[in-house]
Order: C-alpha cells, then sequence, then structure tokens
C-alpha cells in the first residue's frame, strides 16, 4: 500500500520503518526535523496524497483535530484515516465524524507497548470505526503489532485505551506500595516476588514490569527508571480517563487517587522524565500518612 505517516516521534518513526521495511511505500511528516529511511514530506497535506493509508501518532486531541482538518480534505475517496495517538474520546469521534463525511474510512487505534513494542513490531492496537476500514488495516496491524482487536463503533478504541491504562496505573502505585511495606516489615524483596507473582496478587505490573530493580524479568527499574513508559503519559491517560468518567457520570474512586499520585509525582516531585514504575522509590521515603 502507499502510506503516508503523520507524527514520527519516539513511537511514530519506528512504527513507519517497520511498514517501509515490509515493502509499502511509506511517506512521512513530521513538524520536526526527522532522519528517517524514507521520503518525508513537507506538509502533512503533501504526504497524504494518494495514500491508501494515513496513519498519524499524535500527542493530543486538540493537534489531532487540526491535523485533521489539514489532511482530510487532501485525501483520496475511499482512503482510510488510521490515527493511533491516544486522545479524549470527543476528539477521536468527531475526526472520524469529519472523514466519514468526506467519504474516508476512519479508525481510532491507540497502541500499548510503549517504545519497545514500536521498534519490535509487538503492539497491541485497541480499535473503533468502520469494520471495513478495519479490514483495509488488518495487514499493517499485522506488520506493526502482535494484536489487534477491534471494540465497536469511533471511539471505542481510545475507550478501551483508557480503561486499560486506569487499571494499569493504579496497579502499579499499589505494586510499588507493597513493595515499600515489604521492605519494613522485613520481607526480601525476591521472596516477595515469588509469593505474589504465582499467587492471587499478579499482575503485570508485577509479573512483567517489576518496579524493584533485579526481580522478575528485566523492567525500566533495571536501568535507573530510563522510561520505557513515562510517568508524565501516565499522568495524561489517567486524566483522559477522568475526563471520560465525568462526560460518563462513572465513579472511579481508585482511578482519581491514581491520577491525583501521579499527578504530583509528576508536577511537585521528580516524575517527569522517569518511569511509571519510580512511584516506588517515592513510596520507599515516605513514611505512614
Amino acid at each position: 500500500m502507499k502510506i503516508a505517516f503523520i507524527g514520527l516521534g519516539n513511537m511514530g518513526l519506528p512504527m513507519a520503518k517497520n511498514l517501509a521495511d515490509a515493502g509499502h511505500e511509506v511517506t512521512g511528516f513530521d513538524t520536526a526535523t526527522v532522519d528517517a529511511p524514507f521520503p518525508v514530506a513537507d506538509t502533512a497535506a503533501k504526504a497524504v496524497e494518494g495514500a491508501d493509508v494515513a496513519i498519524s501518532m499524535l500527542p493530543n486531541g486538540s493537534i489531532l483535530r487540526a491535523v485533521a482538518d489539514e489532511i482530510i480534505p487532501a485525501m483520496k475517496p475511499g482512503a482510510v484515516f488510521l490515527d493511533c495517538s491516544t486522545v479524549d474520546v470527543e476528539s477521536a469521534r468527531a475526526v472520524a465524524e469529519q472523514a466519514n463525511a468526506a467519504g474516508l474510512g476512519a479508525l481510532d487505534a491507540p497502541v500499548s507497548g510503549g517504545i519497545g513494542g514500536a521498534q519490535g513490531g509487538t503492539l497491541t492496537f485497541m480499535i473503533g470505526g468502520d469494520p471495513a476500514a478495519f479490514k483495509t488495516a488488518t495487514p499493517l496491524f499485522d506488520i506493526m503489532g502482535q494484536k489487534a482487536v477491534h471494540c465497536g463503533q469511533s471511539g471505542n478504541g481510545q475507550a478501551a485505551k483508557i480503561c486499560n491504562n486506569m487499571i494499569l496505573g493504579t496497579t502499579m502505585i499499589v505494586t510499588c506500595e507493597a513493595f515499600a511495606l515489604a521492605d519494613k516489615l522485613g520481607l526480601d524483596r525476591q521472596a516477595m516476588f515469588d509469593v505474589v507473582s504465582t499467587s492471587s496478587g499478579y499482575s503485570w505490573s508485577m509479573n512483567a514490569y517489576c518496579p524493584a530493580p533485579g526481580i522478575g524479568p528485566q523492567s525500566p527499574a533495571d536501568n535507573d527508571y530510563k522510561p520505557g513508559f513515562a510517568a508524565d503519559l501516565m499522568l495524561k491517560d489517567l486524566s483522559l480517563a477522568m475526563d471520560a468518567a465525568k462526560s460518563a457520570d462513572a465513579d472511579t474512586p481508585l482511578g482519581r487517587a491514581a491520577r491525583e499520585l501521579y499527578r504530583t509525582f509528576v508536577e511537585e516531585e521528580d516524575g517527569k522524565g522517569r518511569d511509571f514504575s519510580a512511584m516506588l522509590p517515592r513510596l520507599e521515603k515516605r513514611g505512614h500518612s
């Protein structure tokens, strides 16, 4: 296919490279200067000219809406606008409606798996939108990721992503709390991991992404908490979840508490630019409150 890729940052560039390496004709665009192994257009509108699929990976909903305003009029009828950004549900649905009105297929397809997943082509895609557009894009999901789940109508991909990351953010906090408590009770971290990882407390945060250095599979904790998934991004996703909860009149007390903890960590302490599992060294230093 002829593919345009808008947004060539830490996630977008390796995703686009994997598509190019698989033999697709890729043209990129980014507002920053990018060293890419495929052509990079001067504007987003030029990048999407003649494209069968335009993929975007952007920071937020307002930027997505602005990019949509630019590229949708330049896309050929019947093409697919595939947005892989993590944004608010309202923006995803508004852009899908705009694309559909222009005769385009539209998919919101946020990802899970971080930079490593983007580089390795092992991302999970959570997808909302037109089933026909999903069928068109499925070969691309197979290159960029290991799993693609169609979640229903436009916006449902974003809904799945923020619900997933609300679980992830809250479970990581309580996993870090448990390690900090175990330390103060004199329980060896390896012994705790061996018990919890095979008992009812097991979770992805414990078993696959353990926040304690030297325990379990290798994780950012073993690299001085350099981010695989930054605390800043967890704060963004939890904020999106809380905005959605307010809009849907849903009660999410633990999600709200997790958002506030990450807000304090990122905005008032040393969490900005660190992995979201760096909540463990933060909690180690604190006493009962």
